[in-house]
């Protein structure tokens, strides 16, 4: 159904309480899942980022590109494997990852961003020591006890140097980071996006961070629909990864967002990037949608 002209202003009305209170605010969007695979998401995506830019926020995209390391990787030959959500990255493995997220994916996003008009950056974390890594050993929980796993070139965020962001953004462009950083021992590591995020979310003091996703948010129990979370709390987050309630991929996303909340961050959201415009959905209505997670209840 086509909406009136009356219609249309009515939506315009109701969002400029949010325009508002988000002008000039920095929201870090991690962008992944299906949204970046489906041609129609994929420009829903890149229009709503545009928009956000447009009525004065600050928005820093963050994107990841798993399936399309695995389907490079298994044109080598090579089969992926995942401890804890995170994937097990040998020499070879971490080289094609920098090759397809710095060289194809983030160049792609860049394009889209500029055909509607932004200005985007492309960046990785090696650039100007943006991300600064170590390497991360893998949490493995069994039996109520945690066991470490050395799962090869994986980084995990040990600074954000924030300077060459807050330079992009008060100049009014869209930096857009390839989860690449590099160590203090000069090796190459690959981050899972959702650290990244998570971490340059909190070093900004970000209004949000925004992660898109394959599925609606939390559970309880992702097998009950009526056990949905739609507000949880710090502490909560961390209880539920501890007794395997969130397991799998989730663990690096709720994690992402305990680090974002632990930095600075305001609020931290997991929404479904399957919805058409999730994005305006979360930061433009009062009920929003997916996932909350604060600091406090």
């Amino acid at each position: 159904m086509v909406n009136s002209p009356e219609r249309t202003a009515a939506v315009l009305i109701e969002t400029l309480p949010y325009m508002q209170l988000f002008t000039g605010k920095t929201v870090v969007i991690k962008y992944g899942g299906n949204a970046m695979i489906n041609e129609e998401l994929k420009q829903q995506v890149i229009k709503d980022i545009v928009l956000m830019k447009c009525v004065g926020m600050r928005p820093v995209v963050v994107h990841g590109g798993g399936p399309e390391i695995t389907g490079f990787l298994k044109q080598l030959g090579k089969q992926s494997s995942f401890v804890s959500g995170l994937r097990v990255t040998d020499t070879e493995t971490v080289e094609v990852a920098e090759m397809v997220l710095t060289g194809k994916i983030n160049s792609e996003i860049v394009c889209l961003l500029n055909s509607q008009g932004a200005k985007a950056v492309g960046l990785s974390g090696k650039d100007a020591n943006l991300v600064i890594a170590e390497k991360h050993l893998a949490e493995v929980y069994e039996n109520g006890a945690v066991r470490q796993v050395d799962i090869g070139f994986v980084g995990d965020v040990v600074k954000i140097n924030t300077g060459l962001l807050h330079t992009l953004l008060d100049q009014d462009y869209i930096p857009v980071i390839a989860p690449i950083g590099s160590g203090t021992d000069y090796a190459t590591y690959n981050i899972n996006a959702d650290y990244v995020a998570g971490e340059i979310a909190g070093a900004l003091g970000a209004e949000k961070l925004m992660l898109l996703t394959d599925v609606e948010g939390i559970y309880h129990d992702y097998h009950d629909k009526s056990t949905f979370i739609s507000t949880l709390t710090f502490d909560n987050a961390k209880e539920m990864i501890q007794e395997g309630i969130i397991d799998g991929g989730m663990i690096p996303k709720v994690e992402a967002c305990i680090r974002a909340l632990s930095g600075g961050a305001v609020k931290a959201h997991i929404i479904d990037g399957r919805q058409p415009h999730s994005l305006l959905l979360e930061i433009f209505t009062s009920k929003g949608i997916g996932t909350e997670i604060v600091k406090e209840g």
